[in-house]
């Protein structure tokens, strides 16, 4: 019993192992099934695939030519290519309504069985019938088998690749992204740091929170930053008698041209006079660095 057992495995160890290397595989293209009148012209596709090690029956093939029968096969058209794994047969057969019934009546377009010779073992593919509807001079009720009611279901479309669509919406849209960026940053971002570091506005920063009580060291150093902004502002190392310079390069500034004068010489009694600088008017100088912050933001 057991030498037995292991006979039966061995006989169907090669069919095992050609499952896994390829499989005879078949898809066809049926024609509609109804709508035929007699002399019509009825087509139908199949493409086979066959596995390597396995060749075509020659002899299985149906032959064209045989008489009356409702359904006459005319002609057989083949094409053979190689695919992967093995080779692909596409046959094109047609057949010819010989028949006028006096009322509706389905027809079978006839089963086909295709041999294949070979490695490991012989297979045959059936090709199982397909029904067509061949239509008298006068309309009837059609038949309900499946493929002949009045409602067809639509074909599916073919799958298409989109892969490389997506890269190249993704792509795209990195593209614009990085345009986006760029655009906000020269149209938002640039111009409003600049806004919030021009000189005076950063001056008038400093001095806005000051009080007519502060030291002495932080109204020097107020001082020191109106300077600064204007040397910023003018490009060059500004004195007094460089007003009318500043004036005619910076014209948003010629309304303030005697308050200018007066910041020059309360800036020099700050640095170079011996007395007391405690009778600086110190609320003038904070809103004179506000009205300086002012035309700037006017002229920007």
């Amino acid at each position: 019993m057991r030498q037995r057992f292991c006979a039966v495995v061995l006989a169907f160890a090669p069919g095992l192992c050609w499952a896994e290397a390829g499989l005879l595989s078949a898809t066809t293209s049926d024609p509609r099934a109804f709508g035929y009148l007699i002399g019509d012209v009825v087509s139908r596709s199949v493409s086979v695939h066959i596995p390597e090690g396995l060749v075509l029956d020659e002899r299985s093939l149906p032959q064209p030519g045989a008489r009356g029968k409702a359904l006459e096969l005319r002609s057989v058209a083949r094409r053979s290519g190689a695919e992967s794994g093995g080779q692909r047969l596409d046959l094109t057969l047609e057949y010819q309504v010989m028949l006028s019934p006096p009322q509706t009546r389905t027809l079978e377009l006839p089963t086909v069985t295709l041999r294949f010779d070979g490695q490991p073992r012989a297979q045959t593919m059936r090709i199982e019938a397909w029904p067509v509807t061949v239509s008298p001079l006068t309309p009837v009720e059609v038949s309900p088998r499946r493929g002949l009611g009045e409602l067809q279901p639509d074909t599916p479309p073919p799958l298409i690749d989109t892969t490389h669509a997506r890269y190249r919406l993704i792509a795209y849209g990195a593209v614009i992204l990085l345009l986006l960026a760029y655009l906000a940053q020269v149209y938002i971002g640039l111009p409003w740091w600049q806004r919030a570091h021009r000189p005076f506005t950063l001056a008038w920063r400093s001095m806005r929170d000051l009080r007519p009580d502060s030291s002495d060291l932080q109204w020097r150093e107020a001082f020191q930053r109106l300077h600064e902004a204007l040397n910023r502002t003018a490009g060059e190392v500004v004195f007094e008698h460089g007003i009318d310079r500043l004036v005619d390069a910076q014209p948003h500034f010629r309304p303030l041209r005697d308050d200018l004068t007066t910041f020059f010489q309360q800036s020099r009694r700050e640095f170079f006079a011996d007395g007391d600088s405690a009778g600086h008017d110190r609320a003038w100088l904070i809103e004179f660095s506000r009205r300086c912050s002012d035309a700037e933001r006017g002229a920007a």
